[in-house]
């Protein structure tokens, strides 16, 4: 019984996988469960049989890619504005080098526009809008700074390497997803954030 029970949950988890990475890949309106089934090495009707429809399955993605993302991003920052910084560029690099297909299918989700798209840009902006107007009240930041823009700007760097990671990687050495490529991004983005937006 056991057994049956895992082996059931990697056939789920197996589809899950494939359908992130082909929805990533294309839109889910052109999708079909077909590719994704093919992709998993299932039958069509075992990908019902787990989620009903396209519907559930796409709603089961989203479910999984959000907990994911999540699980890293919502966690609370450190008081320090600068640890605060690294520490939201060192999560973003764990994504990138552990959650690949999850950190693709997010970038499609934000260019398709989709309600989930939305929904995840909406939620990390107020998430770091408040974040920002907790630094500007405890005196950390210039006194002319923009909260809304100081919120924008970050998570506009962090989308936009997301959403361009395969025409950044043709101008990079290697793999912006590699340890090496990763660290030297996020130091460019918080050299960038720390000196641009906080006092001397």
């Amino acid at each position: 019984m056991n057994s049956g029970s895992r082996s059931e949950q990697s056939r789920q988890d197996r589809i899950l996988d494939a359908a992130m990475e082909v929805f990533s890949q294309q839109s889910t309106a052109e999708a079909t469960l077909q590719m994704i089934a093919d992709s998993a090495g299932v039958s069509v009707g075992l990908v019902q049989h787990h989620f009903g429809s396209k519907d559930g399955l796409i709603a089961a993605v989203d479910a999984h890619a959000m907990a994911v993302i999540g699980a890293a991003m919502t966690q609370p920052l450190p008081e320090s504005p600068t640890d605060a910084v690294l520490e939201l560029g060192r999560r973003v690099g764990s994504l990138l080098s552990d959650h690949r297909p999850v950190v693709d299918y997010l970038a499609r989700l934000l260019v398709d526009g989709t309600e989930s798209g939305v929904a995840f840009f909406d939620a990390t902006v107020t998430i770091v809008v408040g974040h920002w107007q907790q630094l500007a009240e405890n005196g950390v930041t210039r006194e002319d700074l923009d909260v809304v823009w100081a919120a924008l700007n970050p998570t506009i760097l962090v989308f936009g390497a997301i959403i361009l990671r395969r025409h950044i990687d043709r101008h990079l050495p290697e793999s912006l997803g590699t340890p090496e490529q990763l660290h030297r991004w996020q130091e460019s983005v918080n050299t960038l954030l720390r000196y641009g937006q906080f006092r001397n």
